[in-house]
């Protein structure tokens, strides 16, 4: 791909706007997030509580002390959403922060998991949209770009997206997660898909995530 077209600026621009990860705060050799939330009695908090706990941890983080939500481990991610009740992940989508803070992460944890041998001559664009947000017509919206063997996620809307992705952003955790069954989020219409549905129903395949535990 010439190094001057658009979808190279594009990509590049992506990739320049991820912060590094620096902090490496850990405890006998494991972080000492992922020590914190595999201990976490989920079933014992209500959704408030739930919701204060991350909020402490996305604080810490925004403040540099090295305990964020990035340095946990897909693996505790995954456990903890399948951990967690429907109103625990509704209430992350109720707010603002968190909801932000969550799909910055999955969308972050995309690329990181990407299989470039899975998407051999795939290249598509999908555009998300995610109910009840503060963006046009009240809806938050990302872009995920597979082309070349590279999986790039933005808030950036600039390429004409193959499929539209809508659903609620609780559900996009549990499905991006793999605590959801995807083919009958798509029968029931908790995922609606306008455009090519072919991209849509194969997205997963195209990624390397950790399986909740007893799945």
């Amino acid at each position: 791909m010439p190094r001057n077209s658009p979808n190279r600026r594009w990509r590049d621009k992506v990739r320049l706007s991820r912060p590094l990860r620096l902090h490496k705060t850990r405890t006998g050799g494991e972080h000492v997030v992922n020590a914190f939330a595999e201990k976490l009695e989920l079933a014992k908090l209500s959704p408030e509580q739930f919701t204060q706990v991350l909020e402490t941890l996305h604080m810490l983080g925004e403040t540099g002390a090295g305990i964020e939500l990035s340095s946990l481990e897909t693996e505790v991610l995954v456990d903890v959403v399948q951990r967690a009740s429907r109103e625990q992940l509704k209430a992350i989508a109720d707010h603002p922060e968190l909801r932000s803070a969550f799909l910055d992460e999955i969308f972050r944890r995309m690329s990181d998991h990407f299989v470039p041998e899975r998407a051999r001559h795939v290249d598509f664009v999908v555009a998300w949209r995610f109910t009840d947000g503060d963006g046009e017509d009240g809806f938050d919206r990302f872009q995920t770009v597979i082309e070349d063997g590279v999986c790039v996620s933005s808030t950036d809307l600039a390429r004409t997206p193959d499929t539209t992705i809508t659903l609620s952003v609780d559900d996009f955790i549990r499905m991006a997660t793999g605590n959801a069954a995807v083919a009958a989020m798509f029968v029931t219409g908790k995922v609606k898909v306008k455009g090519e549905y072919a991209p849509a129903v194969r997205f997963s395949g195209y990624f390397d995530i950790p399986k909740p535990s007893g799945a």
